[in-house]
């Protein structure tokens, strides 16, 4: 049945029901009705005490409904519609129906309709007597469109009436007094339930309660469902859970509304709310014992009522176990809302359909802080701007604007000023009790988790805070986080321009909540609290030296340079010795510490000074796992760091002023990442005997020369960067590196990769970027993958030609891009095409196809996959460039990539494979097509207007060349067939490419680096034979 649903807020407090002059307004059709069934009806409903209209004129068919009687219906709490055999033949009746109808979406009327003596799905699909009679009406109404319209909505009325929830009676089956009684029965029910208040002010209640409808599927009546409404405190929830109350509680048998189980549960025991439960959905009264008492009474009672129940409030999973614990315990179409702050505990219950509360946006929050300001709609224009400054503070939080906005009441602009600037510096209390529940429900690691993230991490990547908060906290505390979102205390927002970036985000109230808690620690003196993150306080702590033990992390946000400088106590840090994590990113000190707590485990400081490492040579630091140096202008030298034996990550990135290393680095044995980007004043870097590391980067240390020599093997070995160096060669020592996965080396003075290289097994992605000087490679990996050699101008004739061979590819490396020489495309691609699109048709099986794109002179901008016409959408690039961005323009070289098919295919066309496959069953071919577009050097321009495709059909100097070869994956014993001329085709040129593979290589068929000619001999010329392609012959042609 259709959900009766209020669409206007006007309709949802608790004063609705005194809006209405009747409780009912009977539509009937009086020739059928009226002295019979009808007016029985209305004397029922009387004598019951309940106002009901009845228009006791017999109007005929064409008369016109009146004003009074549209009025009457608009006063009416409940309308009857009394279907009859001839209730269509009416007019009257129609245009009666349309206005209740109406009435119904924009007041929030109720509608029920009584099928007397005909069936529902005459009503519903306008057939038999109804049929008759709009057939009729459509006679009448030929020619007019205004008449067409009028038919057009008593059609849509009737349907959707007949879809309502109401009573049939079919003559003969029952009495027609017990029939009245059940409708009678069914008002008083309806009447007599009074909606809960909402609140004074309903702003955008209206879109949210139509959201929560469609979760709940009224309009099945099958088992019993069960949603959640989300939110963080103050987000709104009970009042939107209230609101869905009143909507649609006359829809059901039994109704419940628990409020404030969370607190209830805690007063009074679990056994008051089920108590409660029975009090107020069925009016029995009884007291339990025990929880266990009450379950086996809520099933007995409730399992054969159709229940509305909302459960307010909820924190602990005991409260929805020993108050609706299964499905069974209500009848068929029962609905259960539960509002809650915690994510799992809905999940925990097996409850999927979640409701997530949302704030307001900024035009409803106007409306309900300026109906709580000024208490009525009319504003005075000069407190616009404080209007605006409470909704910013809100941020949509509809408890801050109720709450704001009351405190402004009757207040001067300047008054109002001074109120928000006190806000803003101590949070009201009555916002921060209600946000604090969600705080107080965690446990004290969480709690330190979060107090984290408001005062320091708000914005943050994700993976950032989580690896940093690791460091800080020596364990991972990513479980940590997820509670934290199941509390709704904290999200993860995307970037919507770098879809990988994840930022920790809170509302700015919560963000508020969590620092005055921690300010609340020492209100006076803030050396006193566990976390510092207000530029003043720490300025003040470290220049009157106030810190204390209490402090745990200390992050000081970069200042702009006309900020004074800061005269740093040497002394400050000696009495934080719990001080874990300190995070400096201004370098406008006056001078650097003298002393370092040992408690250290994260330190980052971006102005450190040579003198001040000499904390590290003095004693053990044997907890500190991050030291981060990035920017320290003033870094000359890293002096002895063999105090850091636990450092796994030493990162002095962009030190320009850096000369030297000491040696200990290269002994500390649990390091993972060593980064020395930018180091341009660093000339040789000790030898390295860090069998821990994962990360080496050397890039852009333009006058270091030489490779340090590697004195272990480095199993752990992961990335190793080294772009714009003065090194000239790699040492022998470098097969250490055997576990190395991805090597790069750009603008670097290399002429021979070594052959030590191919010691690297593990090695997937080589890059030689504008490697200008490398002449040969005498080394490759034997996993590799892929490699670039862009713009490797001086690469020998003879290592273009090893890395194009068949051989390396049949090693796995199937990605390839290198300069291109006079050379050309390789014996082992079979079929070769010297313009800008390629094709070939397959059957039974997808192939594997290796491509090879030779551009002496032009750029390859766009690739366009086809497949049987449609093309194949592309999630990544044809072949692609490590390090680079997308756009990046390559000349005048060979591109050597994995097609990748099959993947592509099921990718594209994954809702059409069955189609697909259908076409290999029937041993029918499929057309794949793979073009290029391509500019010339002289025609790339970057306004759209000026690019001229070029048509290559002129000299080899200028030609395009692509090259496709064929095998298989997998072996089977199904064949696969492969022809590069189109099957469909009457007729075959003698040197016509065509292969037939058996899960047999090429190499078994012919001689390896001979070019082979291939010749079809047809056995039937009937294109239609179903064995059209079934004999072929191998011929070689030398």
């Amino acid at each position: 049945m259709a959900v009766q649903s209020p669409s206007s807020s006007s309709s949802l407090s608790s004063s609705s029901c005194n809006n209405f002059n009747y409780d009912v307004f009977i539509s009937f059709r009086g020739t059928d009705t009226r002295f019979s069934f009808t007016g029985n009806l209305y004397k029922a409903l009387s004598d019951n005490g309940i106002r009901t209209f009845i228009d006791d004129k017999d109007l005929q068919s064409g008369d016109e409904i009146t004003p009074s009687l549209l009025k009457n219906i608009e006063d009416s709490r409940i309308s009857i519609l009394v279907f009859s055999e001839n209730y269509a033949t009416s007019s009257f009746c129609l245009d009666e129906l349309v206005h209740i109808i109406h009435c119904s979406k924009e007041k929030g009327s109720m509608v029920i309709p009584v099928f007397y003596g005909i069936e529902p799905s005459h009503v519903r699909h306008q057939n038999s007597s109804y049929g008759e009679a709009l057939a009729k009406h459509e006679e009448v109404f030929q020619n007019n469109k205004e008449s067409m319209e009028r038919l057009r909505k008593w059609k849509k009325a009737l349907n959707h009436a007949a879809n309502l929830s109401g009573h049939h009676f079919n003559f003969g089956n029952e009495y027609e007094h017990h029939f009245i009684g059940k409708i009678v029965k069914d008002v008083s029910n309806k009447i007599n339930h009074v909606p809960l208040h909402v609140a004074d002010y309903l702003v955008g209640l209206k879109s949210r309660i139509s959201e929560v409808n469609s979760l709940l599927e009224l309009e099945s009546n099958d088992g019993v469902w069960k949603i959640g409404i989300l939110g963080t405190g103050g987000m709104g929830k009970t009042t939107l859970a209230q609101a869905v109350y009143n909507s649609i509680a006359d829809q059901f048998e039994c109704k419940c509304f628990l409020h404030d189980v969370r607190e209830n549960s805690l007063k009074h025991g679990l056994e008051f709310l089920q108590e409660q439960l029975l009090s107020k959905s069925i009016r029995f009264e009884t007291k339990f014992g025990h929880v266990n008492e009450g379950i086996p009474v809520i099933k007995r009672r409730l399992s054969q009522k159709k229940v509305l129940l909302i459960l307010n409030d909820v924190d602990k999973l005991n409260q929805l176990e020993n108050l609706v614990g299964e499905p069974g315990w209500l009848g068929h179409g029962s609905r259960v809302i539960i509002t809650t702050r915690d994510k799992c505990l809905l999940s925990s219950h097996g409850i999927k359909k979640i409701y997530e509360a949302y704030g307001l946006n900024k035009e409803q929050a106007l409306e309900l802080v300026r109906t709580k300001t000024f208490k009525c709609n009319k504003t005075d224009a000069s407190y616009d701007y404080i209007l605006n400054r409470a909704v910013k503070y809100a941020s949509g939080l509809p408890l801050a604007l109720e709450v704001v906005g009351s405190n402004l009441f009757g207040k001067s602009i300047e008054e109002c000023e001074s109120t928000l600037d006190k806000y803003e510096r101590i949070p009201h209390a009555d916002i921060q009790k209600i946000l604090r529940i969600s705080y107080d429900s965690l446990d004290e690691e969480q709690q330190s988790v979060f107090l984290d993230i408001a005062c320091f991490f708000k914005w943050h990547e994700k993976e950032y805070t989580q690896e940093l908060l690791h460091g800080h906290y020596g364990y991972c505390i990513k479980s940590h986080i997820g509670v934290l979102v199941d509390k709704s205390l904290i999200k993860f927002n995307s970037d919507p321009n770098v879809s990988e970036f994840l930022a920790v985000t809170l509302h700015d109230l919560i963000e508020d909540m969590g620092k005055e808690i921690v300010r609340q620690e020492s209100i006076k003196e803030p050396g006193r609290r566990s976390r510092l993150w207000c530029c003043d306080d720490i300025v003040h702590v470290l220049q009157e030296n106030t810190g204390s033990s209490k402090i745990e992390m200390i992050i000081l946000k970069y200042r702009p340079s006309t900020e004074p400088v800061i005269d740093m106590n040497e002394k400050a840090f000696k009495k934080m010795t719990n001080l874990k994590t300190l995070i400096v990113e201004d370098d406008n000190f006056s001078k650097g510490p003298k002393y370092l707590p040992s408690s250290l485990r994260v330190l980052e400081w971006s102005g450190f000074t040579s003198e001040s490492l000499s904390c590290f040579s003095n004693k053990k630091f044997n907890n500190i796992k991050n030291l981060t140096l990035d920017g320290s202008k003033y870094l000359t030298h890293i002096s002895d760091v063999s105090g850091l034996p636990n450092l796994e990550k030493l990162s002095f990135h962009c030190c320009h002023s850096l000369i030297t290393i000491h040696n200990s680095i290269g002994y500390l044995i649990k390091l993972e990442i060593l980064d020395a980007w930018g180091c341009n004043k660093l000339e040789s870097f000790p030898p390295l005997q860090l069998p821990s590391l994962k990360e080496l980067i050397l890039s852009r240390c333009s006058s270091l020369k030489n490779f340090p020599e590697l004195l272990c093997k480095m199993t752990n070995i992961e990335e190793i960067e080294l772009h714009r160096t003065s090194i000239g060669e790699l040492p022998s020592s470098f097969k250490n590196l055997s576990e190395l996965r991805h090597l790069s080396i750009s603008f670097v003075n290399l002429k021979i990769l070594p052959e030590c290289l191919s010691e690297c097994h593990r090695l997937r992605e080589l890059v030689l970027y504008g490697c200008n000087f490398l002449e040969e490679i005498r080394g490759i990996p034997p996993n590799l993958n892929y490699l670039s050699a862009i713009d490797c101008k001086s690469l020998s004739s003879s290592s273009r030609r090893m890395l194009l061979s068949q051989q390396l590819h049949d090693a796995g490396c199937t990605n390839i891009i290198l300069p291109s020489g006079t050379e050309g495309i390789p014996d082992w691609f079979e079929h070769q095409s010297r313009e800008n699109t390629i094709s070939f048709w397959f059957r039974k099986k997808i192939p594997s196809i290796t491509c090879i794109i030779i551009v002496p002179d032009y750029v390859v901008h766009e690739k366009f996959l086809f497949l049987n016409g449609k093309e194949i959408t592309l999630t990544d690039r044809l072949f692609y460039y490590v390090d680079h961005d997308d756009d990046v323009v390559i000349w005048g070289h060979a591109f050597l990539f994995d097609l990748k098919l099959e993947q592509r295919i099921n990718e594209s066309f994954a809702n059409e494979t069955d189609e697909l496959y259908e076409a290999f069953k029937n041993n029918e071919w499929n057309h794949v097509e793979l073009k290029c577009k391509i500019y010339g050097r002289n025609d790339w321009s970057d306004t759209e207007e000026d690019e001229e495709e070029i048509n290559i059909l002129g000299s080899d100097e200028k030609e395009i060349k692509i090259g496709i070869h064929v095998s298989w994956k997998e072996k089977s014993n199904t064949e696969g067939d492969v022809v590069f001329t189109n099957p469909s085709s009457r007729k075959r040129k003698l040197d016509e490419y065509l292969f037939n593979y058996s899960n047999t290589s090429l190499s078994q068929f012919v001689p390896p680096l001979k070019k082979q000619r291939l010749m079809e001999v047809r056995v039937s010329e009937t294109e239609e034979d179903a064995d059209y392609f079934s004999k072929q012959f191998l011929i070689g042609m030398h």
